[in-house]
């Protein structure tokens, strides 16, 4: 687990439990031992299992962890995730940042199984995108990729992403391009217009991005490149869609909704007396 994560987490717990739980602290006794279950009360794909061990260390520790279920796993309604065991107050500090997590991350990773599902007949691939919730890109993106998707670049330092702006202040496709070249990494390019297509694809580039186009659109603009990029569709692109667009003969589709869309699964977490 990177030191950011570490951080991440330590700064959640700080922000719920604050100097310290009133209510745990004067309802239940200091040496009290409990154990817990995290319960699925949904069909769910999970992740942020992995970050419970690091919720309870930084509280002080728990006596056992058990990770019924690992990320990436399918869930059915009534399974068990995890269960847990250790001093009382512990377990009731750290329950609701521990369910965050959970509930949030797996709402992203069933997100992402549903689509992967709807492209499994192509060849197509499904990426994420940067919507991702300020401060928690590198968990929804794990998340996404527990899901089954593929993940983009992880910001505006990893890769290069030539779009509708950049192309703006450059001056042109075919000047982005040629600076970008210096750099010698694999170039994207948004085109929005044939023209700037055909371009592109004069001075050469390693993908396409096409967006906003209705499934017939891109399938005809794919037509026309023929093989000489690969594609990447965006814009629109949803659930309901994705898999017309995957049909198109795009090598892969990208949705923001796969982050920045998904619901907070139910998982819940039931105490008892040790």
């Amino acid at each position: 687990m990177t030191a950011d994560v570490v951080e991440m987490l330590r700064r959640a717990l700080e922000e719920d439990i604050g100097p310290g739980d009133i209510t745990t602290r004067a309802c239940v006794p200091a040496g009290r031992a409990a154990k817990g279950i995290f319960l699925a009360r949904e069909p769910l794909v999970l992740a942020g299992a992995g970050l419970l061990s690091e919720i309870y260390r930084l509280r002080g520790g728990v006596d056992g962890l058990d990770l019924l279920k690992r990320d990436g796993d399918a869930c059915e309604t009534g399974d068990f995730v995890a269960q847990v065991s250790g001093p009382a107050r512990t377990l009731l500090e750290c329950e609701r940042v521990a369910l965050n997590y959970l509930q949030h991350l797996s709402g992203i990773a069933t997100m992402a199984r549903a689509f992967t599902a709807q492209v499994s007949h192509t060849k197509c691939r499904v990426l994420d995108t940067r919507k991702t919730t300020p401060g928690l890109r590198i968990l929804e993106k794990m998340a996404a990729e527990a899901g089954g998707v593929l993940n983009h670049r992880m910001g505006l330092y990893d890769a290069i992403l030539i779009k509708n702006n950049h192309i703006a202040a450059a001056g042109g496709v075919a000047d982005a391009i040629e600076r970008a070249r210096a750099l010698r990494k694999p170039i994207e390019v948004e085109v929005r217009t044939r023209e700037e297509l055909r371009e592109a694809l004069r001075v050469g580039v390693d993908r396409l991005l096409l967006d906003n186009l209705t499934p017939g659109e891109a399938a005809e603009w794919i037509r026309e490149i023929a093989g000489r990029a690969a594609v990447e569709l965006s814009g629109g692109i949803t659930l309901d869609n994705v898999r017309a667009y995957a049909e198109t003969g795009a090598e892969f589709v990208s949705s923001g909704a796969i982050t920045h869309s998904a619901r907070a699964m139910d998982i819940s977490f039931r105490l008892e007396l040790a």
